[in-house]
């Protein structure tokens, strides 16, 4: 085979491999399990990239725990109980229940 038509083949295959749909993998948008989401953490995934000082005005129906970062918090799992993550900055990084 020639240079050319090495090229060619080369060429041929990583065209079909990028042609390959991938399945994307979003946290706010997957929660399937309805006992996963006890404490309706994903209608609090809006959330995300705000201040924890947000939380100050709202009222929940479920045990709530804000966490800052770097934070000593209990090991116990309470899967209707709505964490708020803090990152360094204290902003929310992650909303889930446990």
């Amino acid at each position: 085979m020639k240079f050319y038509g090495k090229l060619a083949l080369i060429t041929a295959l990583v065209t079909l491999a990028a042609c390959q749909h991938g399945q994307k993998n979003s946290d706010s948008a997957a929660v399937t399990d309805p006992d996963a989401d006890r404490c309706g953490a994903s209608a609090y995934q809006n959330y995300v990239g705000q201040p924890l000082s947000a939380l100050s005005k709202l009222q929940f129906e479920h045990p709530v725990r804000a966490i800052p970062y770097n934070s000593a918090v209990t090991m116990d799992f309470n899967l209707n109980r709505l964490n708020f993550l803090g990152a360094k900055d204290n902003v929310i990084t992650r909303v889930y229940c446990g």
